[in-house]
């Protein structure tokens, strides 16, 4: 039986296999962006009453920084069980000027990472149950 893939942040990115890309907000007056959008309750600097407008990001931005979690999140993040460590990145994306946190996909090897290398957007498995399948971004090196 073939699972539902769903999100598992319901808004936050859309669900295309091969583009998929993180929903935002922008201010239009002060062209400032802001991720994620359902937390963005502030404003830029003397825009204060700025009509923010729903984007698709940037697919694409710079690796900032990243680590390796090597013990248990506690809840309500969900992790394999037993408890595998994983890869966080901090991608700065160029043309919005924000920095974006994210997994590492499964498949990269985290002593491949370069600070500085050209990453991108992809989609991963966060968790399943025995209906769905759910989703998360995650960041990936784009390939050469």
């Amino acid at each position: 039986m073939t699972k539902n893939r769903v999100p598992a942040i319901e808004g936050w990115f859309t669900l295309d296999d091969s583009n998929p890309q993180l929903l935002g907000l922008r201010d239009p007056e002060s062209n400032t962006y802001f991720f994620p959008k359902d937390v963005s309750v502030s404003r830029a600097p003397g825009h204060s009453q700025a009509k923010l407008e729903e984007v698709a990001l940037s697919r694409t931005g710079k690796l900032w920084s990243y680590t390796t979690n090597h013990y248990k999140p506690p809840a309500p993040y969900v992790s394999a069980d037993p408890f595998e460590p994983y890869t966080v990145a901090a991608v700065e994306l160029g043309k919005e000027r924000i920095v974006i946190l994210g997994q590492l996909a499964d498949e990269v090897d985290p002593t491949d990472l370069q600070v500085g290398q050209e990453m991108e957007v992809t989609l991963g498995t966060l968790y399943e149950d025995d209906e769905n399948e759910y989703l998360v971004w995650k960041w990936k090196p784009v390939a050469a």
